[in-house]
Formats: structure tokens, sequence, C-alpha cells
């Protein structure tokens, strides 16, 4: 009797050991408490669709990347020369964001290399930036990697009192290698407030007697580099025109993609007229 006992005894520890280990073995132990020397595991996030929650091209044609497991955006413009723009955006891409003024270093490398080399981010702060705010970073690649694919990581920025680190890369577009450098604030008031060409002075009356860059003040420039059979299209790069980048030329209304074209085809107007083409001969065939 003693010795059936103890069998039975034996069986039922060996029974609860089966349960205990196909309970662990069965579900996912939860994260490990944080500590001093260790931080609390991150969940990871779960896989995305393809073509999921994708980012559109940026206001300004660039490349817009998440901060924070979208908590903000950025928006990275490459130009000609090596220059950068950091635009800050909300968790909705449209809405512009501040983050306190300060210098970021960040950390550029050619793709594909081992190797990195820091670049200084300043704040630039746009009209309607708060004080003490910027929505708005300004940085320059070394000249051996300006026009060149490039990958950028930014280890540090502080947004509403929180730290977030995020990366992005450049992707040359058509529009990037013709676009016209800005001119100076002289050089721009030379070229759109005196007549020259095509370019009257009737003209600059009928532009309100303002440069560009003063029109279109504050602006975002979209570039759709593939408009439809029938768009108008961009004098300078044959990309969408955008009718809210007008300008008058001898008279006549024509559209752009962004200001810095304006600029060129002002000078081209002003140059060489004879190249200049009615604005109906600017349209996707």
């Amino acid at each position: 009797m003693v010795r059936s006992l103890s069998l039975l005894s034996l069986g039922l520890v060996a029974l609860a050991l089966v349960a205990l280990t196909g309970c662990d073995g069965g579900q996912e132990r939860p994260p490990q408490a944080a500590t001093a020397d260790r931080p609390a595991e991150a969940k990871a996030p779960a896989s995305a669709k393809d073509g999921e929650h994708a980012h559109k091209p940026g206001g300004h044609g660039g490349n817009v990347v998440e901060i924070g497991r979208d908590n903000y955006h950025a928006e990275a413009v490459f130009e000609k020369g090596g220059a950068v723009r950091l635009y800050l955006l909300g968790k909705d891409e449209a809405r512009v964001q501040e983050a306190e003024a300060q210098t970021l270093t960040a950390y550029a490398k050619a793709e594909g290399a081992t190797e990195a080399v820091p670049v200084t981010f300043r704040p630039a702060p746009q009209p309607g930036d708060s004080e003490g705010k910027t929505s708005l970073f300004l940085g320059k690649l070394p000249a051996d990697l300006a026009g060149r694919k490039v990958e950028v990581t930014v280890p540090s920025i502080r947004i509403g009192g929180e730290r977030f680190r995020f990366a992005f890369a450049s992707a040359a577009t058509p529009h990037d290698e013709d676009m016209p450098e800005k001119l100076t604030d002289a050089e721009e008031r030379q070229l759109y407030l005196t007549p020259g060409g095509k370019y009257t002075e009737e003209d600059i009356q009928a532009n309100g007697g303002v440069t560009a860059s003063q029109k279109f003040q504050g602006q975002m420039a979209s570039h759709d580099l593939k408009p439809r059979p029938g768009d108008k299209v961009c004098p300078i790069t044959l990309t969408k025109a955008n009718p809210k980048f007008s300008w008058v030329v001898s008279g006549k209304t024509y559209q752009f993609c962004c200001p810095p074209c304006v600029d060129e085809f002002v000078k081209e107007a002003k140059e060489h007229p004879d190249q200049v083409k009615e604005p109906g001969e600017y349209v996707k065939k």
C-alpha cells in the first residue's frame, strides 16, 4: 500500500513538471525588467506589408523619413554643390514641426562605404518659427561626397524635450542635377528689377515689382517628374508646372515647378530672348 502511494506521488510530480515545461515553451516570456545596466527590451515592430505606410516625396522634392517610430518626420533635400536642407515635419507629414534650435552633428558616407565623416547641420528658422525654435536645418557635404549617393545618420536630435536618432539617404533626380544655384540678394534684384531682352519694364510691374523669392516666400514646391500628356511643364526642367509659381515675361504668363527655375527662365529671356518659346509650347506631348 505504501509503495503504491509512493509511485502515485512520483507520477503526480512528473505530470506537474511536464505541465510547467509546456506552459513555458508554449508562451512568449515577458521582457525582463529594466535595470541601471540593462535597458528594457524593446518590442520588435510588426512587419509591414509591401508598400504599407510608404512615404511620398516631400513638398520640397526631397525624401521623407520617420523619426522615432513615426512620432515625427524629416524631409531631406540634397542640392547641387553638396548643400543639404533638412525640414522637420509632424506625425502628419503635411504639418511643419518645430524643434529646439540646436546644432546637429551627423555622419555621412558614400553608399557602400565603411567610413563616415562628420557633417554639421545648423538651425535655420523659417518665417513663422517660434523664438528659440526651428523647423529647418542646413548642412553641407564634403566636396568628395557632393553629387554622390550618400547615407547620413543623425545620432541625436531634441524634439519636444525628447531625443531621437534617425537616418536618411540621398536619391538624385534629373531635377536635382539641373537645378540652378540660388542667386544672391544683389544678383536677384538685378535680375528681376531691371529690364532686358524679352523681359520688359511692364513685366516687372505685372509681377508686382518684386523678386521671385519675395513673391513666393513660404510656399512649398513639389516636383512631379512624370507629367501626363496635356499637362503644362516647367520650361527649365520639363517637370509638371505648378500654377502658383507663375511669372510674366513679354506680357505672357509662364508656369514653373519652383522659384529657382523662374530665376533661370528670366535670365534666359534677358540674355537669349530668341530661345524663349510661347507659353502654349511648354506642354507635355
